[in-house]
């Protein structure tokens, strides 16, 4: 998987979290077993919900730019069309 922009969360309509990364995998483990202090470690976002990979790290960083800025709901329809039951996606990239 190259670059990757994906949404964490702690449970269905729960905290969200919106990140980028060159290793997916890999930061979503960190992010279920609170390997780095911080947002999701504190809020229990533990459940990779959604993600989608780019070509280019600039491509990646711009999309996660842009969905910070986003209303909540926006977000949640995102998630929702791509995972409509929330479940943990961490095993289709493992």
């Amino acid at each position: 998987m190259r670059f990757a922009v994906y949404i964490m969360s702690n449970r269905r309509n729960g905290v969200l979290y919106t990140g980028m990364t060159d290793d997916l995998a890999k930061r979503a483990y960190e992010h279920r077993n609170h390997v780095i202090p911080g947002f999701t470690s504190k809020y229990n976002c533990e459940k990779l919900v959604w993600y989608e990979v780019h070509e280019t790290r600039e491509s990646a960083f711009a999309r996660e730019r842009r969905m910070k800025k986003w209303k909540r709901d926006w977000k949640i329809q995102l998630i929702e069309e791509m995972n409509p039951t929330w479940n943990d996606l961490f095993d289709q990239i493992a």
